[in-house]
């Protein structure tokens, strides 16, 4: 016994459904037993059985035997394969490899601007969606902001769960308008990013999502505050330079339905992914960028740390012994030839 409490010469089977396929070979030699008798029954009615030898050689006596005998083992021998047989289980542990990435989306007004198509949220959202299908281990949150900012998501890597959290996000999940880009970063550290573990720091990634709209909040400290920890931020900035036109607000209680113009602000981005080792800024504007591609070469790439640790049984596979014992019966049924003793030659009269 292991420390499992199972058997190390144990055999157990992965996909046992595949037994039932042994019932189909059951009734095929249930069958080839019924037509060999049949078959016998109609020689023995139209030959006399001294003289079968002579006229039907030996043929349909023991090499068609032989090689049923050789044929039904062979299709034992792989459904039993297809059932994939293991043994010598064993405790292993299983490290899942990751780094912990949290987007910053703004969720401000400036945001429903449509100079990207169909606004620059919407568009974002679906950058992240793409990314979200590339993750392998990492563990993802979401911050929302605009005049504050909300945690949508904690870490989790429930791909499922944020996906949804996601899907649901609007202008309204942030009511106080406005950008705030520094206080969004101080509230991922200190409510997201939480623990003492210092050297953890080092595999965090903050993904920042603006057009960038923001001096009063002094982002850029709070870069400077969070790069010293050693947390990454990669800053994408959307919306164009010249500026678009931001939809009124249908529920705006002072009456002016006024309608502001919004730009990028890049420079302020720029400043703010410096601040931090190895931050990067990427102008996206009003056009598109591949966001799964930069995950797969800015975080995916990067350093990572142990996110959990679990423990699983291992089994030898088997299954490769019966299929070569398999191929061997088959390989020999059909190098059998039949032979045929010599007919007796008809008289000529």
């Amino acid at each position: 016994m292991n420390d499992l409490g199972i058997h190390p010469s144990a055999w157990v089977f992965a996909e046992p459904k595949w037994f039932g396929a042994l019932w189909g070979i059951v009734i095929f030699s249930a069958l080839l037993l019924i037509a060999s008798r049949v078959l016998r029954q109609r020689i023995n009615r139209f030959i006399d059985p001294s003289l079968q030898e002579a006229v039907i050689g030996r043929r349909l006596v023991w090499p068609a035997v032989l090689r049923t005998t050789l044929v039904l083992p062979a299709l034992c021998a792989i459904v039993v394969a297809l059932a994939r047989p293991q043994s010598d289980p064993r405790e292993i542990e299983v490290e899942t490899k990751g780094r912990d990435v949290v987007f910053l989306l703004d969720v401000s007004r400036s945001m429903l601007a449509r100079d990207v198509a169909p606004n620059r949220l919407d568009r974002a959202k679906l950058w992240i969606n793409d990314l979200v299908d590339e993750l392998h281990g990492d563990r993802v949150g979401l911050v929302a902001f605009a005049g504050s900012s909300a945690v949508v998501s904690p870490l989790t890597t429930d791909k499922l769960f944020f996906k949804l959290a996601l899907e649901e996000l609007d202008t309204s999940a942030v009511p106080r308008g406005g950008t705030n880009i520094g206080d969004a970063i101080r509230r991922t550290m200190s409510m997201v990013f939480t623990g003492d573990n210092q050297a953890e720091f080092a595999h965090r990634d903050i993904v920042l999502i603006t057009d960038g709209e923001d001096q009063e909040s002094l982002p850029v400290q709070a870069a400077q505050a969070a790069g010293e920890k050693g947390v990454r931020i990669i800053a994408l900035g959307i919306g164009s330079r010249d500026g678009s036109l931001v939809p009124a607000d249908p529920n705006n209680s002072s009456g002016s339905n006024q309608q502001v113009r919004s730009s990028l602000q890049s420079a302020s981005l720029t400043q703010i992914a410096a601040a931090t080792p190895g931050g990067v800024y990427l102008e996206v504007g009003t056009g598109t960028i591949d966001l799964a591609k930069v995950y797969r070469d800015l975080i995916a790439s990067a350093e990572q740390r142990t996110i959990e640790t679990a423990h699983t049984t291992q089994y030898t596979q088997r299954f490769m012994i019966l299929l070569w014992i398999a191929f061997g019966l088959m390989t020999i049924e059909m190098l059998l030839v039949p032979t045929r003793t010599r007919r007796v030659p008809c008289a000529h009269t």
